[in-house]
């Protein structure tokens, strides 16, 4: 597609084609919940990265020089980091979402903007994240569980058939587009999509922006984002909604350089209201760009709707209620006798059973209740904390235990490097633990997963594809 086209749009033409050129930075985003920024730094800089703080974009980082890929430290896999578009750190930010709160995300994967979100609201509240690619729920699952999230209440389907019923506060519509603002993945070369593609993603836009202002209580903010510069794509879709008398402008203003929504575009002409929204180039923070809208559902707030009448329990396959209460029950015992984990310290947590699983998670209240429609399909909520053998015995994950990480303070076998190499290859180690059974692995002070005590000695209960990624991880030098 010629860039040149939008000669005329784009302020500072050669400052855009030069950033557009060259490869972009690595930046990323510090997982405030577990760990600050001064400590997150100061581990990396020990490391060798020089980091610098980006402005206007709290706790993003650019990684400036390092001796390897940030995404190759112990950080990253430990889910301290999530490394994160630039541009992109405007989305969550922009959308206003408050702790508590009831917000939606329409078209959620890989889940840079959703746990943006969770982060922003300190996991209270209820973030529903939705994606209809199952293989992209993969990767959305993993990265919530790498980060350590619990409000998410992630479920599969189609985002312009969402099922109405409840009401959220906020929704986000981080739309499929042609793509243009990632061109710097392609040495500055835009995808090429044809002219049916075009046409098919421009009403899919458009419809996942009218199901989000349906979903959306009166007084409550929607927003629409995509990563192109096409106006057919950005204006021309939230001008068509603007028709809706239910619907409002509200300008953005944005702590990051940006340039002002468009109000006509060759012989396309767009409500005047869309100068309000904005545009992110790739030389504004020398990143990819982006385009931003901020819609406002008109109304007074309404009361309470259905959802305070729905248990935080899945809908289908759920253990009933009693047989539920045990498991939990068995399983915080184990985790205070076993790991002496003060679960009293924690009155936010809640669990629902299902699947042989107990997932802990915060979010208060629910709106799965009246999903009838058998074509949405939840998927998970929060963290997998516990999995219960056929006798019902609980063991911890090894994502939940790396979230409980300083609660655990017994059953857990500190690892030497080389214990933690063997152990990774799937050989035992000798070990003075007396404990049988399931134990946490801990190294550098770190809690990395689960390992188990046996005849053989200590082995390693860490999934092959993370033990490998850690091994790999450790091969660049790290600890």
């Amino acid at each position: 597609m010629d860039l040149t086209r939008y000669r005329d749009i784009i302020p500072e033409w050669e400052r855009f084609l030069g950033a557009a050129a060259r490869p972009e930075p690595t930046v990323f985003r510090v997982r405030t919940g577990r760990i600050s920024e001064a400590e997150l730094c100061d581990r990396l800089h020990r490391q060798g990265f020089q980091l610098r703080p980006l402005p206007g974009l709290s706790t993003f980082f650019q990684v400036e020089s390092g001796p390897f890929p940030v995404t190759l430290t112990f950080e990253h896999w430990h889910g301290l980091i999530y490394v994160q578009q630039a541009s992109t750190g405007a989305a969550a930010p922009a959308l206003g979402a408050r702790p508590g709160e009831r917000v939606l995300d329409l078209c959620s994967a890989p889940g840079g903007k959703t746990t943006h979100l969770a982060e922003i609201m300190e996991d209270r509240g209820c973030l529903v994240a939705c994606e209809i690619d199952e293989r992209r729920i993969r990767g959305l699952l993993g990265n919530v569980y790498r980060l350590g999230h619990t409000n998410i209440l992630v479920v599969a389907g189609d985002g312009r058939h969402f099922p109405d019923g409840a009401l959220y506060d906020r929704v986000l519509v981080d739309a499929p587009c042609s793509g243009e603002g990632t061109l710097r993945r392609r040495a500055g070369a835009p995808p090429n999509q044809s002219e049916s593609f075009l046409r098919y993603v421009t009403a899919t836009q458009r419809a996942l922006l009218e199901r989000a202002v349906r979903l959306t209580r009166p007084g409550g903010t929607i927003l629409y984002v995509t990563c192109t510069f096409a106006p057919a794509e950005n204006e021309a879709v939230v001008s068509a909604v603007l028709s809706d008398p239910s619907v409002d402008l509200e300008p953005l203003d944005l702590p990051i350089p940006h340039a002002p929504g468009l109000t006509s575009f060759g012989e396309a002409r767009f409500d005047p209201r869309l100068s309000g929204a904005a545009r992110i180039y790739p030389h504004h923070l020398d990143s990819g760009g982006l385009f931003l809208a901020k819609l406002k559902r008109t109304g007074e707030p309404a009361g309470s709707d259905e959802w305070s009448s729905v248990p935080a329990a899945f809908p289908e396959g759920g253990a009933a209620e009693e047989e539920a209460d045990d498991l939990i029950g068995h399983g915080l015992d184990v985790l205070h006798e076993r790991y002496g984990v003060d679960t009293a310290l924690h009155p936010e947590w809640d669990w629902t059973v299902r699947g042989g699983r107990a997932w802990l998670h915060t979010v208060c209240e629910w709106p799965i209740g009246s999903w009838e429609d058998g074509s949405w399909r939840p998927v998970s909520v929060g963290q997998r904390a516990l999995e219960f053998d056929t006798k019902g015995r609980p063991r911890p994950t090894n994502d939940f235990l790396r979230m409980l990480a300083a609660d655990v303070t017994r059953g857990v076998a500190d690892l030497s490097r080389s214990e933690l190499d063997a152990l990774l290859v799937r050989d035992p180690v000798s070990t003075d633990i007396e404990l049988r059974g399931p134990i946490a692995l801990r190294y550098n002070g770190d809690v990395i997963g689960r390992g188990a005590v046996t005849g053989a000695g200590l082995v390693s209960e860490i999934p092959k594809a993370r033990a490998a990624d850690l091994k790999r991880v450790l091969g660049m030098g790290a600890g």
